[in-house]
């Protein structure tokens, strides 16, 4: 009898379940969005219970449209948008408020107060991660302040927090699992990335409960079993990561020096350092993976806004009715004509690191059209790409000659072609665009026996298309100095505490 697995991408604006075969072949995939919630300038949440029937939909339509039944899913995978912050009663499973997504930036002055009591360093050294309301903690901290009680129930035990993998393990598991992968872990600001542990002293400098907190297991291997009622049978739930940590294994990045970008709702260069955790300044140390107990490393650098460009032309100011029509209008034009989109709609990540940064268009004349800004908004999200690069190859001392791209907005040629002539080197694209749900799928397999090893992995990666560049170094660095000019337009546009 065929196996499969079953891969459940649970992302920041839909929730996918992608099947995949025992050659790791993609087989079928269901998606659901759901509600993108904005109660206040800077504010993003999500309904906890729409994330979990969003999530429960797709996987249970996948397998029904694929004609596969439960007792041939070997294992389930999971991965998850990151630092997104759920808190609910143990007892009846419900949240006690919506969830605070990682993109929200509410706790922003919450963190400039941190750092003037000089709490910076002792979290960069600890987790690796920079003091900014992108993590989990500070959210986590809004919660305890803004819920009626909530601090004392946690103390009592009461309340259980989690990012989304947990809080989906929780809910597939009937409640009976309460548990992170490590590399979901470390994005909390609360985990020790050396000794690969909650850190006892952040916990109560946060004034966070400890009895809040999932058990840390590997990134692969059973840690529970779905409720039958759920799926059709008692599947083992054999692998979880975030998502873009899962994108750096689905793309076979599985030893030092081998990176990828992963083109989404933001986008996220990971870098693969091995067992030891990398020095960072203006980027991020993160645990890439634990298996068999060890741990392995990444750097990272976050942009916070890409794709979600191109959702705002399309929701905000109705450009065209799909996302994917950007790459017509864009090409329509032979450049962008001056016009530059600063995407800072939540601030600005790596490694600018600026919360008080707003989105800005600057360049326009009388003759800018849509398709300049539509080509402007695809160059926003190559110029990020580049700031972020720049970063690693400096604080690493390395060049990455090649990048390996993926995610959804990979498969729009104009884009890639656009990074290519930025970067000045080639973007090689992945094959499998659902590159994060197959390293969910790699890491559940793995789990369970399904294949056995990460070289029989990496010999099944394939790319689907290298992007060589064509710009002159000249006019690349002319765009560079351009997009540079803009920046500095749009940070620091809000006034900070």
């Amino acid at each position: 009898m065929a196996r499969y697995i079953l891969a459940l991408d649970q992302g920041t604006s839909s929730s996918r379940a992608v099947l995949f075969d025992e050659e790791g072949a993609l087989v079928a995939t269901e998606q659901r969005e759901f509600a993108q919630l904005y109660p206040r300038d800077g504010w993003v949440e999500h309904d906890p219970e729409a994330i979990w029937s969003s999530q429960l939909e797709a996987a249970q339509d996948v397998l029904q449209k694929s004609d596969v039944s439960a007792e041939q899913v070997a294992a389930v995978g999971i991965t998850n948008q990151r630092e997104t912050t759920v808190v609910w009663e143990r007892e009846t499973g419900r949240p006690i408020a919506n969830a605070i997504v990682w993109q929200c930036r509410r706790t922003a002055e919450q963190c400039d107060e941190l750092r003037r009591q000089g709490l910076e360093p002792l979290i960069r050294e600890r987790t690796g991660l920079l003091l900014d309301a992108y993590f989990s903690a500070t959210k986590i901290r809004w919660l305890l302040d803004h819920v009626p009680d909530a601090q004392r129930r946690a103390e009592a035990g009461e309340l259980a927090f989690g990012t989304i993998d947990s809080w989906l393990i929780y809910r597939l598991t009937g409640g009976r699992v309460h548990a992170t992968d490590a590399s979901n872990a470390s994005r909390t600001m609360l985990f020790h990335l050396r000794e690969g542990r909650w850190d006892d002293e952040l916990l109560r400098r946060f004034g966070i409960p400890a009895a809040m907190l999932p058990e840390v297991v590997d990134s692969s291997g059973v840690l529970g079993e779905c409720d039958p009622s759920l799926l059709g049978a008692a599947l083992p739930i054999a692998g979880v990561a975030g998502d873009q940590q899962a994108a750096l294994f689905g793309q076979a990045c599985f030893r030092a020096g081998e990176a990828k970008n992963t083109y989404g709702t933001g986008s996220f260069l990971l870098l693969h350092t091995g067992e030891t955790p990398p020095p960072a300044d203006k980027l991020l140390a993160t645990v890439a993976s634990r298996l068999d107990g060890r741990l392995q490393y990444a750097l990272e650098g976050s942009i916070f806004v890409t794709g979600a460009a191109v959702q705002w032309l399309r929701d905000g100011l109705r450009f065209f009715d799909n996302a994917a029509d950007v790459e017509a209008l864009a090409a329509s034009v032979d450049s962008s004509d001056g016009v530059y989109l600063v995407p800072a709609f939540v601030g600005l990540g790596a490694p600018h690191w600026d919360p008080y940064a707003r989105g800005a268009i600057l360049g326009l004349t009388r003759g800018s059209t849509q398709a300049h800004i539509a080509r402007a908004t695809l160059e926003a999200i190559a110029f990020q790409t580049r700031d972020v690069l720049e970063a690693m190859e400096s604080e690493t001392g390395a060049r990455l000659p090649t990048l390996r791209a993926d995610g959804g907005a990979s498969r729009n040629d104009l884009l890639m072609q656009i990074q290519a002539d930025l970067l000045g080197r080639p973007v090689v694209r992945s094959a499998v665009a659902e590159t994060t749900a197959l390293g969910a799928a790699y890491l559940a397999g793995l789990g369970v026996g399904l294949w056995p090893g990460l070289d029989d992995l990496a010999q099944r990666w394939r790319s689907d298309r290298t992007f060589e560049p064509r710009l002159s170094a000249e006019q690349r660095d002319e765009r560079y100095a351009g997009w540079k000019r803009a920046l500095e337009r749009a940070q620091g546009w809000l006034p900070s505490a």
